[in-house]
């Protein structure tokens, strides 16, 4: 009972609105958006913050904005640290290294990441003068780790702790476009060449690689596929949408993949026939006066499957709203939310990527907030979606 004491004391001390009270007090109590963990069919799950973690950095160290996290097969946590601090920061610290490896309590247990290697920064769009745009990672079947940067003319496979480079398709710096830089008109052409990819995945099954090449909304728009020496295999043009965000396998060999803007998730089989469209409107919590909504990021930016053999869940980050959705996959249907905009534990501040660990516990990271959260499974009773919140 101290910690939900303390935790409700600390929002009305700092924030001083009943709305924000009640939240930080739903974070130890059952409540809407503290969701309980059953993957049976009609139950949405429910999780709760671990306020231990992450650990404190060492070293002083100060971190940008996060553009995406990945979970290995020992559930540790890489993330990929942007480096775009403010100016000022680093009176007080240090500048924290491109990857960060944490290990599920949350301790830094590894840091590596040659500027030299990666793809070069570009202007920042939000937080310092200059930023590495680093954005999808991706560990495959032999816990190697593929990274990409957005925009970006590479992707690169590295050995687990980064000690050596295993390979590169695509060239640093040389896009697909005409002119080969990212101003010139994508080509989308039938070869390993990119613009800006947004997601990395591996089959499992075959090695083939699948690249989500349209993070951009200048740059090509396909999922593009390679065999795992890096040749061109095949590709499906999406022209219909802005940004091509993200892509997810489920077990059953369906390619998720995120329309951002459009709000949306398309799915299609592995040969990228489609099959179907799961649609995701989205309200402003505080319409305009003009009534001209715009979006904030996109509802549909990143998704992660539950680890049940069925894969009964999808998270969905939501950046429009600040909150992760929480879908049942076959339908489609949102059937729980979790958290809000703002700076407390459990809120969130432009979300960017959404992963799950094999407990299931979930792991959100911010890009303009800087932080990631750790959310576990409750051990709370299951509460069925039709039960009243």
């Amino acid at each position: 009972m101290r910690r939900r004491r303390f935790v409700a004391g600390l929002a009305s001390t700092v924030v001083g609105s009943p709305i924000v009270v009640a939240l930080a007090a739903c974070l130890c109590v059952p409540s809407p958006w503290s969701v309980a963990y059953s993957w049976a069919q009609g139950i949405a799950p429910r999780y709760e913050v671990d306020f231990t973690f992450p650990q404190p950095f060492p070293d002083l160290w100060v971190t940008g904005g996060f553009g995406g996290h990945c979970i290995d097969a020992q559930d540790h946590v890489l993330l990929l640290n942007r480096q775009d601090v403010l100016d000022g920061e680093l009176n007080s610290g240090h500048l924290a290294p491109l990857m960060i490896e944490l290990d599920p309590t949350g301790k830094v247990v590894h840091s590596w990441g040659d500027p030299n290697l990666v793809e070069g920064t570009v202007p920042s769009l939000r937080n310092g003068p200059i930023q590495f745009r680093l954005h999808p990672c991706h560990f495959d079947q032999d816990n190697n780790v593929w990274i990409a940067s957005s925009p970006g003319g590479m992707i690169q496979k590295y050995a687990h702790d980064g000690s050596k480079l295993l390979q590169q398709i695509g060239r640093k710096g040389v896009f697909d476009p005409s002119d080969g830089t990212i101003k010139g008109t994508p080509l989308n052409s039938n070869s390993a060449r990119f613009t800006s990819p947004a997601s990395i995945q591996v089959d499992r099954q075959n090695g083939d690689i699948y690249i989500a090449d349209g993070e951009s909304r200048s740059g090509n728009s396909r999922i593009l596929v390679l065999d795992a020496n890096g040749s061109f295999l095949r590709q499906w043009r999406i022209t219909d949408m802005d940004s091509v965000h993200c892509m997810a396998f489920a077990n059953d060999g369906t390619v998720y993949v995120c329309n951002r803007y459009g709000n949306q998730i398309r799915l299609y089989d592995k040969m990228g026939n489609f099959k179907r469209t799961f649609d995701y409107t989205w309200q402003p919590a505080t319409v305009p006066a003009d009534g001209k909504i715009e979006q904030s990021g996109g509802a549909t930016v990143a998704l992660a499957f539950s680890r049940d053999p069925a894969q009964t869940f999808m998270f969905v980050v939501n950046q429009n709203n600040s909150r992760i959705d929480i879908v049942e996959r076959q339908s489609g249907k949102v059937v729980s939310t979790l958290g809000q905009i703002g700076n407390l534990p459990g809120q969130f501040n432009q979300p960017h990527s959404v992963a799950v660990d094999s407990r299931n516990n979930l792991y959100i990271v911010e890009n303009r907030g800087r932080r990631i959260h750790k959310l576990r499974k409750s051990p709370r009773r299951n509460r069925t979606v039709s039960e009243p919140r």
